[in-house]
C-alpha cells in the first residue's frame, strides 16, 4: 500500500498539464481583453480605405 502512495510517475504529466491550462488561462484573457480593441481598428483601417 505504501509503494502505491509513493509512486510518482503521473506527477510530470500533472505539471504538464497544470502548466498548459495556466497558458490556456493567460491566452482567454489576453484574446477578451484585446478583442474589441483590434475590431476596432479593422474597422477604421476599413473606414479610411473607402
Amino acid at each position: 500500500m505504501k509503494k502505491f502512495f509513493m509512486n510518482e510517475e503521473g506527477q510530470g504529466m500533472v505539471e504538464y498539464g497544470l502548466i498548459i491550462a495556466l497558458v490556456a488561462i493567460i491566452v482567454i484573457a489576453g484574446i477578451s481583453l484585446l478583442g474589441k480593441n483590434i475590431g476596432n481598428l479593422f474597422n477604421t483601417v476599413a473606414d479610411n480605405v473607402k
